[in-house]
């Protein structure tokens, strides 16, 4: 029987919805400010099939749940996007990795004002953002950390880490960690196939 990520809800996935609800709108709003006998040239999105196979298997010692995607209409266009979860124990407090895919073909507005965003860096105490690359491709990197009191009056420290990074101008990938060292990130990172990913039309 298949486990869900223990005692939170994936911020991944909340963060994807946000993502897909903003594509649709700025579609939609791309479409409204274009003439009315101006034709509207819009590519078309991959089917959630081809994604499936860039999402990687557990590493060794994790457990990953199975993949899952799909393709469906947002205002008239498609949207396509793809999410695994990893986790390593069924532990509540087990380090937990979720990685999702966007495609984001039919909206090269939305690409460049998200990239854009990118480009705003900050440190405090409690973490920081800032612009990478990885690979040559774009990306943003973001790390929180908070000191939660347990009932027992103990305290622990929660970690929360993400990376964005933009392939062929079109794919949003998104790797969020849950009680992991934010360097962890590359390693994630790493065992993506960017370039399959680049190549899937």
């Amino acid at each position: 029987m298949k486990k869900s990520t223990p005692n939170h809800p994936s911020t991944c996935r909340i963060a994807l919805c946000f993502a897909i609800v903003a594509l649709g709108v700025l579609v939609v709003l791309a479409a409204e400010s274009r003439a009315q006998n101006e034709p509207m040239l819009v590519p078309d999105v991959v089917d959630y099939s081809k994604l499936l196979p860039v999402l990687p298997d557990a590493p060794s010692g994790w457990i990953a749940d199975k993949p899952e995607g799909s393709t469906a209409d947002v205002g008239g266009f498609q949207i396509t996007n793809v999410h695994r979860d990893y986790r390593k124990s069924d532990a509540a407090d087990s380090p937990t990795t979720a990685i999702s895919i966007l495609d984001s073909v039919a909206n090269p507005d939305y690409v460049q004002a998200t990239t854009a965003a990118w480009n705003q860096n900050s440190e405090t105490s409690e973490g920081y953002s800032k612009s990478v690359t990885i690979d040559g491709n774009p990306g943003f990197e973001a790390y929180e950390k908070e000191v939660k009191t347990l009932a027992n009056g103990e305290k622990k420290e929660l970690k929360h880490a993400s990376l964005w990074v933009m392939i062929a101008k079109r794919y949003f990938v998104e790797i969020e960690l849950q009680n992991q060292d934010p360097k962890e990130l590359q390693d994630w990172v790493k065992r993506l196939d960017l370039k399959k990913l680049a190549a899937v039309k």
